[in-house]
């Protein structure tokens, strides 16, 4: 076993040639010793680092070395290593090739690693090759033992990707506390072309620029409204600028022109002004404005779909316009979510809610171009994981739904409500001045003013039971009545 503080080596082969010299004078003192040695290191076995975890996806607790190659020289205090060889991270071996020089405290590193069967990504940028492709891994730079990480250059690249970093500074936290630029030219993970540049131009003030950005991955981060304790990335306040001519919202959808600024403060976005515009020149804005312990978030976008349809418990979302606001404090935030003028194909189990008599025109729209709603408000609570929802109310012109309930992550959905179609909802409106009570129809069918649901299990795995009612709740003619009033 060979152990250096934090470095440690365990069940090592090793074997090597020496040569060296020194002057020792008549006590016995020496000086100018020189020693060159060439060393076979058969295999060793080394600790993991707990940093490799965030970059190599399934790394093994003990990290193998095989047939390693090794030239050692020491003069003057200082020593040099110039080794190649194989090293295990996962089930099969890769290439490394490394130059390490130490002088003092002071510990000078040069390094290229080859994988071709190890799984490597950049989860924050969506990055990662698959495994069995060729990627190069190339650091250099210093550290001071117990002082800040400095990296003068890191570059990773495949056969289509390139991602650089220059002058990068961590500290003992392994946080950044600045870097010079940092370039990204590369196919990501959903193989979407990314190019981006971000340079420092004083301070802690960057730019960021690039004609390409896939941003679908970091918008459903950002609607999951969490809080990682554990992203401490900056050790400072940073402020960006940034400019970027085409951004991918999903598959479908690309904005232009987005611009504006973004202030970081502990880690967390803390002030933010950027606009952007769709194809049609129909605009997107996002904003967060903080003040003391309250985050306040506001975001409009004239096409709604992109960012509605994260949203898992409803689907199909065409056409309409969307607005949002989000106040949060502690960690916990209350939101309201606004849709205008807008069709929906599909709701899960809508159709089976549909399926009774006096609904069947209704359902008979599914099979058209959806059903049209006017507006749909939805007042809803995020906390870590779990999203209730408070109340949601669409009304259109031939269905109104009132639900609440709650959404946990992956894991369960538990809502219930009322559907009624409009025909009921003009027939309550206009008895209520008139006989102060419900009037129902004498037709068949029209006996059923709607009906009462309950949606529950897993996303993937819905279960629904279904109520007619000849009765609507009061809450459901009070929140039908306001928005008639309002329009």
């Amino acid at each position: 076993r060979l152990s250096n503080h934090d470095i440690n080596f365990n069940n090592v082969e090793i074997s090597s040639k020496n040569t060296f010299s020194l002057i020792v004078d008549n006590r016995f003192n020496y000086k100018n010793l020189f020693v060159n040695s060439e060393i076979s290191l058969d295999k060793a076995e080394y600790e993991k680092p707990k940093m490799l975890s965030k970059y190599f996806t399934d790394v093994n607790d003990v990290i193998n070395l095989r047939k390693h190659k090794i030239k050692a020289t020491f003069k003057d205090n200082n020593l040099s290593l110039i080794g190649s060889g194989k090293i295990q991270l996962e089930k099969e071996y890769d290439d490394i090739d490394y130059s390490i020089s130490q002088s003092g405290d002071k510990v000078n590193f040069d390094t290229k690693l080859i994988i071709s069967k190890t799984q490597f990504e950049v989860e924050r940028i969506n990055f990662s090759n698959d495994g069995k492709s060729k990627l190069q891994l190339e650091v250099s730079g210093n550290h001071i033992r117990k002082n800040d990480l400095s990296i003068d250059k890191l570059l990773i690249t495949t056969k289509n990707d390139k991602l650089g970093m220059d002058n990068l500074l961590i500290d003992k936290y392994h946080r950044i506390v600045k870097f010079d630029e940092i370039s990204l030219n590369y196919f990501d993970n959903e193989d979407k072309k990314n190019h981006i540049l971000i340079k420092r131009k004083k301070k802690n003030n960057y730019e960021l620029n690039g004609t390409l950005f896939n941003a679908n991955s970091l918008i459903s981060d950002l609607l999951k409204s969490k809080d990682d304790k554990h992203a401490r990335i900056f050790k400072n306040n940073i402020n960006f600028t940034l400019y970027l001519k085409d951004v991918y919202l999903d598959n479908e959808n690309v904005i232009s022109d987005l611009k504006g600024n973004f202030y970081i403060e502990n880690n967390k976005i803390h002030q933010a002004n950027i606009s952007a515009f769709f194809d049609n020149n129909e605009k997107l804005t996002f904003t967060i404005n903080t003040n003391n312990d309250e985050k306040i978030t506001t975001l409009f976008s004239s096409k709604a779909k992109p960012l509605v349809k994260r949203y898992k418990f409803i689907k199909g979302y065409e056409e309409g316009y969307l607005d949002f606001y989000s106040s949060k404090i502690n960690n916990i935030s209350k939101s309201k979510l606004k849709i205008y003028d807008f069709k929906l194909k599909e709701l899960p189990v809508l159709t089976k809610l549909l399926t009774l008599a006096s609904l069947q025109g209704i359902a008979d729209l599914l099979s058209g171009e959806g059903i049209g709603f006017d507006e749909m408000e939805m007042n809803f609570k995020n906390n870590s994981n779990l999203m209730t929802i408070d109340e949601l109310y669409a009304i259109g012109p031939a269905i109104s739904i009132l639900m609440s309930g709650y959404v946990e992550e992956d894991k369960l959905v538990s809502l219930r409500g009322t559907l009624v179609p409009a025909t009921t909802i003009n027939k309550t409106v206009s008895s209520i001045p008139v006989l102060g009570k419900i009037l129902v129809g004498d037709k068949t069918g029209e006996g059923v003013f709607g009906v009462s649901f309950k949606i529950k299990g897993k996303p993937k795995d819905l279960k629904t039971t279904v109520n007619p009612i000849k009765t609507l709740t009061p809450r459901f003619i009070t929140r039908t009545l306001e928005k008639i009033k309002k329009n």
